[in-house]
């Protein structure tokens, strides 16, 4: 079974959707866009399946600064220490485990006291003659930002919130976006009034471009073979019988992909396109012997003993120039990692597609070539 070993959660490709928050009218500052953003937008959105991750970048990270005053601290004679443990014991939340009831389990905690700035001005340092000495008498608390590691701009103009989708290990890019995009639909009415989520960058269209290019390539070949047959083979009938093998290679091809989880990419696309021009080899030397034995033994009765005998002559060939081609691809299948990420879908397309034409080879051409 192998040994577990720890992974990374996604990859580089992992980044599928960018975005940021659109406030038109300028009601709202970047603190409280980068509040909706970690509070509203994030929280919905991770709950997409296959998103791992959510990223906010830019506007300030809403927090609340205390701002000690030395003087007062040897005033009162207080320590930073001592300080810091009177606000984490108010303000600390606590796990209390769970309570079993009706055969469920409750979980139980202790949230922290502070809930606003009041409340941490009226936290108790220390008491000096029954007199208390809250925090606001040796600090001054104001409300800030985190510290930034960076900023996002709109053409480096305007200052804006943003965020990053990030989907998880091993999931489909396309059915991960289909339902980010579905998401955000009901994020956008969940919203405060003016703002508006605004994806800018999509791995969708990227992915559908992608496609659309190899798909371009993939029908334009099909169509200079076609042509090329129409040529070459001296007749329509054989023409079109040849040609067939196309269609059904491709079809045998999807059908193996679908059986194996693959999706239809750039690359396990590409391989159908660099095979197309190899996918009618077998039925040509099918067909071509098939009409060469019906012309030299027309006196023949049976048709399906001269089918037979054709098919008989050439298959071994036929099928040995099949496998040769699809070991060629073999080291292709070893790959490991990022680049077996990539090239296998390659590989496995391209084998598919030339043993789709040696079944369509031996099985349907003879058959097709005098019904």
């Amino acid at each position: 079974f192998g040994e577990p070993e720890m992974g990374p959660i996604s990859t580089g490709m992992g980044l599928v959707l960018f975005y940021y928050l659109e406030d038109k009218e300028k009601r709202y500052s970047l603190a409280e866009l980068r509040e909706i953003q970690d509070w509203i937008v994030k929280v919905q959105l991770q709950t997409v399946p296959g998103v791992t991750e959510v990223l906010g970048i830019g506007g300030w990270e809403k927090q609340y600064h205390i701002n000690v005053v030395p003087e007062n601290l040897v005033k009162y004679d207080i320590t930073i220490g001592e300080v810091i443990e009177k606000v984490e014991a108010n303000n600390k939340n606590v796990g209390a485990q769970f309570i079993e009831k009706n055969s469920e389990e409750y979980i139980v905690r202790s949230e922290g006291l502070a809930t606003s700035m009041s409340d941490l001005n009226n936290i108790v340092i220390k008491s000096i003659d029954g007199t208390p000495v809250l925090l606001n008498h040796v600090a001054e608390i104001v409300e800030g930002g985190a510290t930034r590691r960076g900023l996002q701009t709109m053409n480096g103009e305007t200052e804006v919130v943003s965020g990053m989708v990030v989907k998880l290990y091993g999931t489909n890019s396309s059915t991960v976006i289909e339902k980010i995009d579905n998401k955000l639909l009901e994020i956008n009415n969940s919203l405060p009034e003016g703002l508006k989520i605004v994806p800018y960058y999509e791995q969708k269209s990227l992915v559908e471009a992608s496609v659309k290019t190899v798909s371009d390539a993939l029908v334009l070949g099909i169509v200079l073979v076609v042509l090329v047959l129409l040529v070459f083979m001296g007749g329509y009938r054989p023409s079109i019988v040849v040609a067939l093998s196309i269609p059904f290679s491709v079809l045998f091809t999807i059908i193996g992909m679908d059986y194996l989880g693959m999706s239809a990419n750039l690359m396990s696309m590409g391989g159908i396109a660099i095979a197309i021009g190899m996918m009618v080899d077998g039925t040509i030397v099918i067909v071509e012997n098939v009409d060469r034995l019906f012309s030299k033994q027309k006196d023949r009765a049976s048709k399906v003993e001269l089918l037979s005998e054709a098919v008989r002559e050439v298959v071994k060939p036929i099928a040995f120039s099949v496998f040769i081609i699809i070991l060629v691809f073999f080291p292709l299948f070893t790959l490991q990692g990022v680049e077996g990420k990539t090239f296998r879908p390659l590989a496995y397309s391209v084998a598919l597609s030339m043993l789709g034409s040696l079944v369509y080879a031996l099985l349907f051409a003879p058959l097709f070539s005098h019904m």
